[in-house]
């Protein structure tokens, strides 16, 4: 059963998702190899909460991105690139001062000890994000509010920023929280990654991968996340090859949106069909502390496991953002949530299959086609390079 489309009552919102943080120019290594060995580096643009935007605007859908760059070319270059994707940066804003962030890396998997990074972001324009030099009037115009645990780490102002954000207020869209933890971001500062628990749990759709939330928070397994962050009415649990696992509640115990968030968690929007292991779960009661709905008590949860697919990697790199943008895509359009997880999947696909943090999604028939197959043909789904140029699903599925 599908329910209704995200934010369906407000008509007149013109946005559909908007999403704040800072955007970088990344430097990609020409080949493989130490950065002290790499002789050369294409240009690129990296950051979690653009990656998303870009990837929704690719998709057909009104996405707009919120943040902050230097007035330098770096700064021309993020924001000319992030707008070729269509999203709306018309609230970006140039800090005179201080410079837009950079960084470099290796063509390793960000998971292996080979990986290396070289961040240029301390002191960047968009640490100096505030609760007091954002436009709040255009980061609520949207049906949806994306936001990720990096832009809490990038300065105490920040963070403050997203607890404002985060807040429980009339009229304040449906919240998407991407706890996308880095743990070089928390090092040596005044706050530490406890507190993406803090907002996750103020949020009302969270993503979250069961190694960070082990690694942040000491939690360990799908059911044990969901019982640390019971308040958001949509947790997925991110289970890298394993696939994902989504708790969604019908109710939500508080107030939150008041009018434009609620309605992909509605009851009839909770999927009952196929995709894995799914089933309700008992009540759950908040003892985790630190948020403000301690000791209430949570509706039932449907709980959906669906598998991840084959697929080729060619970089292991922005999958993560491509899984959000593909489940949003598919919670706007009101789909069930095996579907919304199987678009994640596919959204996800699409990126490893190239080297870059962005490409092109496959097509929306092509995509839904995919989506509809049956559970064995799904498991035996392989995706490699070149599959979303195909005008046919039939043309790229390739079984063992």
């Amino acid at each position: 059963m599908s329910g209704p489309a995200v934010g369906t009552a407000v008509a007149a919102t013109t946005t559909d998702v908007v999403c704040l943080g800072e955007s970088m120019v990344t430097f990609l290594p020409s080949q493989p190899g130490r950065l002290a060995d790499v002789p050369s580096f294409g240009r690129g643009i990296g950051g979690a909460e653009s990656n998303v935007a870009c990837a929704l605007a690719a998709a057909g859908h009104r996405a707009a991105w919120v943040g902050r760059v230097g007035a330098d070319g770096f700064g021309d270059h993020l924001v000319e690139t992030i707008a070729s994707y269509g999203v709306d940066t018309s609230a970006v804003r140039r800090d005179p001062v201080r410079p837009t962030g950079i960084y470099f890396r290796t063509a390793t998997d960000r998971g292996t000890d080979t990986h290396e990074v070289a961040y240029y972001r301390a002191g960047s324009a968009a640490s100096a994000m505030s609760p007091a030099n954002v436009p709040y009037e255009e980061l609520f115009a949207g049906r949806i509010l994306h936001l990720s645990g990096i832009t809490a780490a990038l300065s105490g102002d920040c963070l403050a920023l997203l607890r404002e954000l985060t807040a429980a207020r009339p009229g304040r869209p449906l919240v998407s929280f991407d706890v996308n933890h880095r743990p070089h971001l928390w090092r040596g500062g005044d706050a530490d990654a406890s507190v993406l628990l803090e907002l996750a749990r103020r949020a009302d759709l969270v993503f979250v991968g069961e190694d960070e939330a082990e690694e942040a928070w000491g939690i360990v397994g799908a059911e044990a996340i969901r019982a640390a962050v019971p308040e958001p009415s949509v947790l997925v649990v991110k289970r890298g090859s394993a696939g994902a696992t989504v708790f969604a509640s019908g109710l939500r115990p508080g107030p939150r949106s008041s009018d434009a968030g609620g309605a992909e968690c509605a009851p009839g929007a909770r999927s009952t069909e196929g995709g894995g292991a799914e089933n309700a779960a008992g009540p759950r009661s908040s003892d985790a502390g630190g948020a403000e709905n301690d000791g209430a008590e949570f509706a039932p949860d449907t709980v959906t496991h669906v598998p991840a697919l084959l697929v080729d990697v060619v970089a292991a790199v922005g999958a993560g953002d491509a899984f959000a943008a593909g489940f949003l895509s598919a919670t706007l359009r009101g789909l069930p949530v095996r579907d919304r997880v199987r678009h994640g999947h596919l959204m996800a696909a699409a990126v490893l299959t190239v080297p870059g943090d962005l490409t092109e999604p496959p097509a929306r028939d092509h995509a839904d086609r995919l989506v509809a197959l049956d559970d064995d043909a799904w498991g035996t789904l392989r995706l490699g390079p070149g599959w979303t140029a195909a005008d046919r699903a039939s043309e790229e599925v390739r079984t063992p």
